[in-house]
């Protein structure tokens, strides 16, 4: 059987398992009773990829088949610090997995220019996941973590998801919440108007806020980057979402 190598996000770890993307974003998302149930965001790899930080060898030579033939479904091969070990031009497609088990899986395209000006909402997903407002674009909010010298905050590599924010993204006082998901609106209002109207780029809204996001809240797409390079994975559509998805938007879409 083949063995693939995932890159997870949700929590960060690389794996190499004998299931295909789609059942493994399956049992990894509802089928083990070592996680609990909820949502998964994981990369398939270049299965020839080795690096002298990981024991891939290792980890692909316990992954064999079960005494009744059934595939191995996981073997970790590491826990830390894996995002910054593992270069872009190895990363394939990315998956998103539902809390119910409906797997989407993205291939990566052009990152979406934005308006430096515009009212931005991050939530990193590794290797920390605080929740982020900035006027930084994507690009920009990735160098900044990233490649800026001055930074005082900078990550090897980082992973992060521009979020949804309505009309408080041109009107942060008074534009209207509508179905905006957020506990926190009271307080989102005020950091977005302090990088509004002060010398402030960004501001964090909290410091260990839940990866488990709601998709719909997802503006463009996912970014990840290391101080190489910059990987963009675009949400489809809307139209494609509910039309060629739909069953994956319902189950994202279900409380």
């Amino acid at each position: 059987m083949t063995v693939h190598l995932y890159f997870s996000l949700i929590p960060e770890a690389l794996i190499a398992s004998m299931l295909p993307p789609d059942e493994f974003g399956t049992y990894y998302a509802v089928g083990s009773h070592k996680k609990l149930h909820g949502q998964a965001m994981f990369i398939e790899l270049d299965p020839n990829f080795r690096h002298d930080f990981f024991k891939i060898e290792a980890g692909i030579e316990r992954c064999v088949p079960h005494d009744d033939g059934s595939p191995k479904r996981s073997v970790y091969i590491s826990t830390y610090r894996v995002l910054e070990h593992v270069p872009i031009d190895v990363m394939q497609k990315l998956y998103l997995v539902t809390a119910y088990g409906e797997v989407l899986g993205i291939e990566s395209g052009d990152a979406v220019l934005a308006k430096p000006t515009d009212l931005n909402m991050y939530q990193e997903i590794a290797p920390v996941h605080p929740l982020v407002v900035s006027t930084l674009s994507p690009k920009q909010y990735y160098q900044f973590l990233t490649q800026n010298p001055d930074s005082l905050v900078h990550f090897p590599a980082v992973c992060f998801v521009d979020l949804q924010l309505g009309e408080l993204a041109e009107d942060p006082e008074h534009g209207a919440i509508r179905d905006l998901p957020y506990s926190f609106i009271h307080h989102l209002r005020e950091c977005l108007l302090e990088v509004q109207e002060k010398s402030i780029h960004s501001k964090i809204v909290n410091r260990v806020e839940s990866v488990e996001y709601p998709y719909r809240m997802i503006k463009n797409g996912i970014f990840l980057g290391n101080s190489d390079d910059l990987i963009y994975f675009p949400l489809p559509s809307r139209d494609e979402l509910r039309g060629k998805y739909y069953r994956w938007w319902r189950s994202a879409n279900q409380s």
